[in-house]
């Protein structure tokens, strides 16, 4: 990748998003699109009997992707204008087309289809990257279905689960997202040729006062972009409730992400899970013995980065006034693009993180033993009662002595010994302490619900999507991006 170093360059191009996200944004992509709709509505028109030669549509189609950037900069510069920049540039190109390049078409004709085409393969690319990762974690839950953990609410030691089923957590969050993902995809529209306000006159004057030829055009048009269906009605431009909708999606995305990545770096503190740690990766420039989660700390910045473009979208739909201003277009430059290079490069790092997890079982079997007495005290009282004790007073004695326990515990740092209270006292005499105590018997139906959450809710995703899940070893790595 050439680089400059004398300018500032987006992180997001340079060091995080995919090629493919990237080349997707740029400029190249762009203008090349509005010259293919320029070709689409050329061709549309002609069809429908406006005077337009077969030989000035060849003209056209043969310079879409021959650009002359520095004719179209020249042009800005003296015109203020970035369309009509761009018909001047490629009308020089096309001299015996030049007449009928966006005939009877306003600037958002080729700006807003462009960004309506390049957001629904944006969304297509981050949909199949989704399902990767819904599959990696997937995969991941069956192989820890029954590592029994500890639970944490609130962050403090709660009733056992397993380290599978939180898994299922995380990959339960992404499949909400990717039904969003398929929601947009699935209502997406084109604007297609609504004319200067949205009235379509320019269309209805060329085409005589026939509105069924305009509204064949405004059909014939959006087909050639590859939409079956155009927004009811729009302004000057689509409705910008539009941008805020798929902006929403992708920061749902963000959300799930950094929801998950701050578990893995509290699972990594406690020395339960971690990302994978490369041979020569180095933790800190001073501590050589540290082992950060960066990737997850990676994925948490890029996140919060999408949370905060979600505040654009929703004030500028608010600011459209009429049937719109102008105030919208610096603005969405920015943020769509960034929204989705971003989040294109997170779920790049929580595919890598999820292919890769480490889970350390000594440590979080001891972790639990640590704390499974109190949470076993129940089922100990119940196996006590049923060898013949008194309900009641197994239940004051439970009590005393896991007050007595949490006392040694937490005021002289000792470890929890109810067990040994417990063992040593006689009404609890002749006890299975290994039955009690084995922790699959306080797991609830974790191992289950793993097992029902890839059935049913997994594999249809695997199935819908088996194109975009090769084996691991086939699929392209991102080479350009740094983990």
């Amino acid at each position: 990748m050439t680089q400059t170093h004398d300018r500032y360059e987006n992180p997001l191009i340079a060091r995080y998003a995919s090629a493919a996200m990237a080349q997707l944004w740029s400029d190249q992509r762009k203008f090349s699109t509005w010259r293919k709709l320029w070709v689409i509505l050329a061709e549309a028109e002609q069809t429908l009997g406006l005077d337009i030669r077969d030989e000035q549509i060849a003209e056209m189609r043969g310079a879409v992707e021959q650009i002359d950037f520095e004719a179209a900069a020249r042009y800005e510069r003296e015109l203020r204008h970035d369309v009509m920049a761009h018909i001047y540039a490629f009308g020089d190109q096309c001299p015996d087309a030049r007449k009928i390049i966006h005939l009877g078409a306003t600037s958002c004709f080729v700006t807003d289809n462009t960004d309506l085409i390049l957001m629904r393969e944006g969304l297509e690319l981050i949909r199949d990257r989704l399902v990767r990762v819904i599959d990696r974690l997937a995969r991941f839950a069956a192989a820890q279905r029954d590592v029994a953990c500890l639970g944490l609410t609130h962050l403090q030691p709660a009733q056992p689960t397993t380290i599978g089923k939180r898994a299922c957590l995380w990959a339960y969050d992404l499949v909400l997202d990717l039904a969003e993902i398929e929601h947009r995809l699935a209502t997406l529209r084109a604007r297609s040729t609504k004319g200067t306000t949205g009235t379509q006159a320019s269309f209805l004057a060329l085409f005589d006062n026939d509105h069924a030829r305009v509204r064949a055009l405004e059909q014939r048009v959006a087909e050639q972009m590859g939409f079956s269906t155009t927004f009811a009605v729009t302004g000057q431009t689509y409705s910008r409730k539009v941008d805020v909708q798929i902006v929403d999606a992708l920061s749902g995305i963000a959300q799930s992400a950094h929801k998950a990545a701050t578990d893995l770096r509290l699972l990594a503190g406690r020395k339960e899970v971690e990302e994978p740690f490369e041979t020569k990766q180095i933790g800190s420039s001073a501590m050589a013995y540290k082992r950060n989660p960066m990737r997850s700390e990676r994925i948490c910045a890029l996140a919060r980065f999408v949370l905060s473009l979600q505040s654009s979208p929703p004030q500028t739909l608010a600011t459209q006034w009429m049937e719109r201003t102008l105030d919208d277009s610096a603005n969405r430059r920015l943020v769509i693009p960034q929204a989705f290079l971003a989040v294109d490069a997170l779920l790049i790092i929580y595919h890598n993180i999820a292919a890769g997890l480490v889970v350390y079982p000594h440590v979080i079997a001891r972790h639990l033993r640590e704390e499974l007495p109190f949470m076993a005290t129940e089922n100990i009282l119940m196996a006590a009662v049923s060898a013949g004790g008194d309900r009641q007073v197994l239940h004051e004695r439970i009590r005393q002595h896991s007050q007595a326990a949490a006392r040694h515990v937490k005021q002289e740092g000792g470890q929890n010994d109810l067990l040994e209270r417990l063992m040593r006292d006689t009404a609890f005499a002749g006890l299975d302490w290994d039955g009690v105590l084995e922790p699959s018997r306080y797991v609830g139906r974790a191992p289950q619900q793993v097992d029902e959450f890839l059935a049913e809710i997994v594999e249809p995703i695997r199935q819908r999507y088996a194109a975009c899940l090769q084996p691991p070893d086939e699929q392209a790595p991102d080479e350009d991006v740094r983990i």
